[in-house]
């Protein structure tokens, strides 16, 4: 369906999932199956609900005082021409993605698959990694595991390095 993003839910304000106060948007759909998994309810790929991307962009650029946009999940890249299309409407926002995927196996896939590759253009801060129970931490900023990374996704392709957020 164009123009349709299937999502478990939505949370209007939030500070804890990236900086500043944040549009949260959970994508359906997860292959990962991280043990202990925050957001089990989204693994499912039939679950959740459609919504037009659209409107749901139209909403977001309608509210000045966010200081960004997260779209989490569930995994956001086995969505990758919604996400794209979402984040291309997206008017001077920041936007930071949550995936289980390592960046460098994105970045190869890119090279191949042109929509990925500009969407992690457009991407300002991206979560990489499965979430690893064993190396769970409360201390960490906006990420769960030690393994997991906060790249400035944009930067480090432009740089064609690694670039890593003072958020880790």
């Amino acid at each position: 369906m164009l123009n349709m993003i299937r999502i478990s839910g939505i949370i209007e304000e939030s500070v804890v999932d990236g900086p500043g106060i944040r549009y949260v948007i959970f994508t359906q759909g997860c292959l990962h199956n991280c043990l202990n998994c925050h957001n089990q309810q989204t693994h499912p790929l039939d679950g959740g609900y459609n919504i037009k991307i659209d409107e749901l962009a139209n909403n977001i650029n309608n509210i000045k005082y966010y200081d960004g946009v997260t779209i989490s999940g569930g995994e956001p890249f086995l969505q990758i021409r919604e996400c794209h299309l979402l984040v291309s409407l997206l008017k001077d926002k920041h936007i930071m993605v949550y995936t289980g995927f390592i960046f460098e196996d994105l970045l190869k896939k890119s090279q191949t698959d042109l929509v990925l590759h500009d969407l992690l253009l457009k991407i300002d801060l991206l979560v990489d990694g499965p979430y690893i129970d064993s190396l769970k931490s409360y201390d960490l900023h906006f990420k769960g595991s030690k393994n997991q990374r906060i790249i400035e996704c944009r930067n480090s392709i432009l740089e064609n390095k690694i670039i890593l957020s003072s958020y880790n």
